[in-house]
């Protein structure tokens, strides 16, 4: 079974994509915030990481900056944010994502880039 994480300070945000790839037949762990994120990252190995740009405490940039840059993790990170400016966007692929979702979103489209994703992986 395939590990996500779900970064993402919004709750029902978060509660939804959780419940929506857990009847796809993922595993999913959940962080509220970018901190959380990087601690639970420490302890769980995942083979994709979706997470906001904009939390409390460290921002999803940070995340994925830290991610690729000092803990060298090649792990898939998608971005979903409602922050969709194109520099934002430029940004966050600069950074080390490799898809990114504006909100709002379709729960259809996530599964679908979620797949296409988890099979680049391999």
């Amino acid at each position: 079974m395939k590990r996500i994480l779900i970064a993402e300070d919004n709750k029902l945000i978060l509660e939804t994509i959780a419940h929506s790839l857990t009847r796809e037949g993922y595993e999913i762990i959940k962080a509220i915030d970018g901190k959380e994120c990087l601690d639970l990252l420490a302890d769980n190995e995942v083979d994709l990481i979706i997470t906001d740009l904009y939390m409390p405490n460290v921002s999803g940039m940070e995340v994925i900056s830290i991610l690729r840059d000092e803990r060298k993790i090649t792990t898939p990170i998608m971005v979903l944010s409602a922050a969709g400016a194109e520099e934002n966007v430029l940004k966050a692929f600069e950074f080390g994502a490799d898809d990114f979702m504006i909100k709002p979103f379709s729960l259809v489209e996530i599964n679908i880039r979620i797949k296409k994703l988890l099979a680049q992986k391999r």
